[in-house]
């Protein structure tokens, strides 16, 4: 009898009392027949889970994707072979693809785990992406990294996969976008900053690209580090590795966390709830438990340059071809997800480079880039990526919103999602169940969200240093004789003996003590008994786990805290900051990025050449500009007006529609100029509508509703849209007529 024809058992807490020992002791029976029986298919759960660990890991491409794929590009054929490959993704059934629509890439983190998280349900980055229409590629990695493989190699791969897919898309309306997870995202960033014209919109999801930031008592991972001594010991994994680094040692770091979750949360639900939790489970740790290799030098320069030097976002990298790696070089748009869940990429560590590289808002502006982001205020490091909530929601919008996003100004934007209702005007503008807006924000916003004292820097500096030191000390005394030492045959053993393998292992099929828990486990299906859930042996389990938890919680909380106070002590000591070479200034100097004069030489050249554009144009640079003008204090802009916009463009005859590029030319070049001098640039609409006197007669209805579209304009808004009217509706003259509008003194 299943369980859901067998009606449960007597004996609830209902039942029974303390004056009735009989009914006790059914309820005792019933909670140790359930009891029984779930501690029997749990095991099975885990000896499934163990046999799922070797065939996946048994396949030449283990991934867990849930969508067919066709290789594309193979990095191992490339000049500099990397264990990386491009696919492309089938639409499943009833999905059509438009292939005037950008393609999207998304790009899985090689942080220790196999590929295939962004695509790990249908509900899903992937998924989402392909609901919209867009053609989707996903970037993986092999487990097996290829020798002598560089970071800086993978991404010179990754530039290529973006131009194979650019040439796989001609018709495409926009360069790729590209979807990166967590440790992907720096090196898509890094990529990005040496082929500038090459990529489209950048989403960053849960990717650290400001190491040290944090704030104290709640990002604890960032002391790792420092209480280490360095990245020596790195080293030693990789050396003992025979050049190879396991990547189950990050897995590894990323269990140590939450003590409560690893040791015991993750299992009991499991116990707890057996005979629905089992598929969920046996999903996730599909991804969970197949580590991949990277090469030690590999995994150095990551520990040395990122983790514990973190030099990215003061320039202090190359790529291959020796050129510096400025991230300020980076054209699209950067949409950074993050949330204030997660403990691993903290939103300090996702935001904190804008900090390091801007000094004001108007620094963004000047160096044309477009930064959004979203915080989400509670889920996970890996709910960032697999959340079936996120993903319909945050992943939704922004995929179906992406170009829309592209089109965006310069300037930092937060995006808002909220839930529609029946007050909201024109829902049918609006893809979807939620609103997508952007909202202006400064910079004060992200240092709002707390992060390092100069005091703190000073420490986290004392770290590279020591870690260089230490490194240095064990390069010269101890390598020769570790390597001479080491062989593939240890190494292979030391990984098959690894706790975040091991575990897996050991309860599968090939443990000889495990083979009978299949049989058991069908007979228990065969005649599941269910306690009653009013049981209070059961209540009692929980009110036990719950002490469990509690215990686990309180002990990772000391730890963190002892952790904390440890480094702080140490790496704060003025005599060690001496001692290696930092003191007083020096050791709490700023990161910010160092002013590039032949950046700041070609920004003035900019605002000149805009100066000259001032008046060039004519009726539908004018009529951009004059949106932008009336658009101005409102501060906010939502997807009702990029959807009316497409909307009016292929309402127009063939000839007078404007491809997407040159709309965002255009409205880049309009927005800029508003900045440069707003007054003049209104006072020359009227020289630029007379180069084309016969004007759409429903241009002014358009822009009217085009204003109005996302609700009622405040008093400024509407006084600027009256004098924009005014300007449309007055009879053009030809330009010799115009007064020349006078030049603003700077």
């Amino acid at each position: 009898m299943s369980e859901q024809q067998r009606p449960a058992s007597a004996g609830g807490l209902a039942a029974t009392t303390f004056l009735d020992p009989l009914s006790w002791s059914a309820a005792l029976w019933d909670y140790a027949v359930d009891a029984t029986q779930r501690t029997i298919l749990t095991l099975d759960v885990l000896r499934q889970r163990g046999n799922n660990y070797l065939a996946h890991n048994a396949r030449k491409v283990p991934n867990v994707l849930s969508f067919e794929a066709e290789l594309v590009v193979d990095a191992r054929t490339l000049k500099r072979p990397v264990n990386y490959g491009l696919v492309r993704i089938r639409p499943p059934e009833g999905i059509v693809i438009d292939p005037s629509k950008r393609p999207f890439i998304v790009v899985d983190p090689r942080a220790g785990h196999g590929p295939g998280i962004g695509g790990m349900k249908h509900d899903s980055e992937i998924g989402f992406a392909l609901r919209a229409g867009h053609p989707c590629y996903f970037v993986g990695f092999l487990p097996d990294p290829m020798p002598g493989q560089t970071i800086a190699d993978v991404c010179d791969a990754e530039a290529f996969f973006v131009e194979t897919v650019i040439a796989r898309h001609p018709e495409a309306n926009g360069k790729p976008a590209l979807i990166c997870n967590c440790q992907a995202g720096w090196q898509v960033m890094m990529m990005a900053a040496t082929h500038p014209d090459l990529v489209g919109p950048i989403m960053l999801a849960g990717s650290p690209l400001s190491y040290w930031a944090g704030v104290r008592g709640k990002n604890p991972m960032r002391y790792l580090g420092g209480l280490l001594g360095g990245t020596w010991l790195t080293a030693l994994a990789g050396d003992l590795g025979h050049g190879i680094f396991d990547g189950a040692n990050l897995v590894a770091n990323f269990e140590s966390l939450h003590p409560d979750n690893t040791y015991w949360t993750k299992v009991y639900t499991v116990y707890s709830k057996v005979d629905t939790e089992a598929p969920r489970f046996l999903q996730f740790e599909t991804y969970w438990g197949s580590p991949v290799l990277l090469n030690a030098e590999e995994m150095q320069s990551i520990a040395d340059d990122l983790f514990v030097g973190n030099k990215l976002t003061e320039g202090l990298l190359q790529a291959n071809d020796g050129t510096k790696i400025d991230l300020r070089n980076i054209a699209s748009p950067i949409i950074v997800f993050c949330s204030h869940g997660d403990d691993i990429t903290p939103p300090q560590q996702a935001l904190g480079w804008i900090l390091d590289l801007y000094a004001s808002d108007e620094d963004i502006v000047d160096a044309g880039q477009t930064i959004i982001y979203s915080l989400h205020p509670s889920v996970g490091h890996l709910g960032i990526f697999v959340s079936g909530k996120v993903a319909t929601k945050e992943h939704r919008e922004f995929a179906s919103c992406m170009d829309m996003i592209d089109l965006m100004p310069p300037g930092l934007y937060e995006a808002v999602i909220t839930g529609v209702d029946e007050t909201l005007a024109h829902p049918e503008l609006i893809s979807g169940k939620y609103l997508f807006t952007l909202e202006p924000r400064s910079i004060r916003d992200i240092a709002a969200l707390g992060g390092n004292s100069p005091e703190d820097e000073a420490r986290f500096a004392t770290v590279a240093r020591v870690s260089e030191i230490n490194l240095g000390l064990y390069r010269t005394l101890a390598t020769p004789a570790v390597r001479a030492g080491a062989s593939e045959a240890g190494a292979e053993a030391m990984r098959r003996l690894q706790p975040n393998r091991l575990y897996f292992e050991m309860f599968a099929d090939t443990n000889p003590t495990i083979g009978p828990v299949g049989s058991w486990a069908e007979a228990v299906r065969a005649d599941r008994r269910p306690v009653a859930a009013d049981n209070p042996f059961r209540a009692l389990e929980a009110g036990v786990s719950e002490v469990m938890v509690g215990s686990l919680k309180a002990w990772g909380a000391a730890r963190d805290a002892w952790s904390e106070a440890l480094f702080l002590t140490v790496y704060g000591s003025p005599i060690l900051q001496a001692a290696v070479g930092l003191a007083g200034e020096d050791a709490a100097r700023s990161r910010r990025l160092a002013r590039d004069l032949a950046r700041e030489v070609a920004a003035q050249r900019m605002r000149t050449e805009l100066e000259s554009c001032i008046g060039a144009g004519g009726f539908r640079e004018a009529w951009v500009r004059a949106l932008m003008y009336v658009a101005r204090p409102e501060r906010r802009v939502d997807e009702r007006l990029f959807a009316a916009l497409v909307e009016l463009n292929a309402a127009l005859p063939p000839e007078d529609r404007v491809g997407f590029s040159e709309f965002k030319r255009i409205a880049r070049e309009q927005f800029l100029i508003l900045g440069l001098d707003e007054e003049r640039a209104v006072a020359a609409i009227p020289t630029m509508l007379a180069r084309a006197p016969e004007q759409p007669p429903q241009a002014i209805a358009a822009s009217r509703r085009l204003a109005t579209i996302s609700g009622p304009l405040s008093e400024e808004a509407r006084a600027r849209l009256r004098r924009m009217e005014a300007l449309f509706a007055a009879p053009a003259r030809p330009p010799q007529e115009q007064a020349s509008p006078q030049r603003k003194a700077s």
